[in-house]
């Protein structure tokens, strides 16, 4: 009850915001831009290893995320380009906060470790994997929105294990990046299999 409290009262600001931003008359597609440039600052914040800043930004970013959609439909301003211009950046968005968290476990500092690099990496390949395989899906008439870890979800993950990470913390819950690595990884390419594997059985049925 208490979380739904939380959810109801952040959904009013948010929606506040749209109402300001669109008798405002912002263009949808600058707020695109906007969240966009704010996941690249916190790429470069995870590749510092300012975890904890990084995830504050993340969070910042992804309300620019919600926004600018909730602004299209609200102004009437929803066209083609914008969906394409949303999704496309929302990968560059996956992208970056991956590569900087490779940067700073490839980096000589005492935190080095190369098994985070690849489980970044295969996390960065997955959540790339994940959303392909959803858009050629839906070209050829599939929807494959299957798989238990989503954007959504790994962003949540995301910044879990950069609000988390105090390196001088011995608190059982601190520093729960390197876990959170092994769930994007194994989460995201099992997510992608399964799309894979949901649009071969529902283009089986269709042959029959």
């Amino acid at each position: 009850m208490f979380g739904a409290s939380i959810g109801r009262g952040a959904m009013r600001i948010i929606n506040e915001l749209v109402r300001w931003l669109a008798y405002g008359s912002v263009n949808p597609n600058v707020l695109t831009v906007i969240g966009v440039t704010i996941n690249v600052g916190c790429g470069v914040l995870f590749g510092f290893g300012e975890f904890f800043w990084a995830g504050i930004v993340l969070i910042l970013a992804n309300l620019f995320d919600m926004l600018d959609g909730n602004v299209a439909r609200l102004t009437g301003r929803v066209t083609r380009f914008g969906g394409f211009l949303d999704s496309s950046l929302d990968r560059l968005s996956d992208m970056v906060a991956f590569l900087g968290i490779m940067i700073f476990y490839a980096s000589n500092t005492p935190e080095h470790s190369l098994l985070n690099v690849f489980l970044a990496g295969a996390g960065m390949i997955g959540s790339v994997m994940v959303s392909y395989t959803t858009a050629r899906s839906e070209s050829i008439g599939i929807k494959s929105n299957v798989g238990f870890l989503q954007r959504p979800e790994r962003v949540v993950l995301l910044i879990i294990g950069a609000l988390s990470t105090f390196p001088a913390s011995g608190a059982f819950l601190a520093n729960r990046m390197p876990q959170v690595l092994w769930i994007l990884a194994i989460g995201s390419i099992w997510t992608f299999i399964h799309r894979m594997y949901h649009t071969w059985v529902e283009l089986s049925k269709e042959s029959l």
